[in-house]
């Protein structure tokens, strides 16, 4: 393969949808060819499983259920979508992937983060993303932005202290693995937020490009 993986992360409320446009803004400038898409999602199916995972049912969907759709999600998403354009030297920016079921499923649900690891193991065990973005930012300042957007899914109406465990979750996962996670105080403004992801991607793009 020798396109690159992207990808940003954070919790609901972080600024993952406005930022996402100044990573491929960027990319545009360098002239890199590539595509955008997201997790749970990116394909038909994967978008079918999206719409499982998101609304907010009468049956209560187990943590290990949750787990599997998302990787089912991921493995479909991943074989039509995201290995084919990597291995057409086609960049890939993906608003979030499995950094997200280690900081949601894994640190938020409290399910064992070996499952989690066994799971990406079977579904992607030579793809690992090669520049993340992670977006930080104080639970109730997200949450807040979140209820201004209107109908919350079934994730954004979970508890703050699900969202508390999220945040330390991928303050974890930026510690073990500062190779490739670029942390970003999404709290700042926009313009200063815009300005730290645009100088991160321009300094990898110059290290693989």
């Amino acid at each position: 393969m020798t396109g690159k993986l992207i990808t940003i992360e954070g919790t609901e409320g972080a600024g993952k949808s406005t930022n996402l446009k100044v990573i491929e803004d960027t990319l545009r400038e360098a002239n890199i060819e590539f595509i955008t898409t997201r997790e749970p999602g990116g394909t038909l199916l994967a978008e079918n499983i999206r719409k499982l995972l998101l609304e907010k049912g009468s049956e209560i969907i187990h943590e290990k259920t949750e787990v599997l759709l998302m990787f089912a999600s991921r493995m479909q998403h991943l074989s039509q979508l995201i290995e084919p354009a990597l291995n057409r030297n086609i960049w890939v920016v993906c608003d979030r992937f499995t950094d997200a079921s280690f900081a949601y499923q894994g640190y938020g649900r409290g399910l064992d983060l070996s499952i989690i690891s066994s799971l990406k193991d079977i579904v992607h065990p030579q793809i690992t993303p090669d520049l993340t973005i992670v977006l930080d930012v104080p639970v109730k300042i997200a949450m807040d932005r979140v209820r201004k957007r209107g109908k919350l899914d079934r994730f954004e109406q979970e508890n703050l202290n699900f969202f508390n465990k999220i945040r330390n979750g991928y303050k974890e996962i930026v510690k073990n693995n500062r190779d490739r996670c670029i942390p970003i105080d999404a709290s700042k403004s926009m313009k200063v937020v815009e300005k730290a992801i645009r100088g991160s991607v321009m300094e990898f793009i110059k290290k693989h490009n």
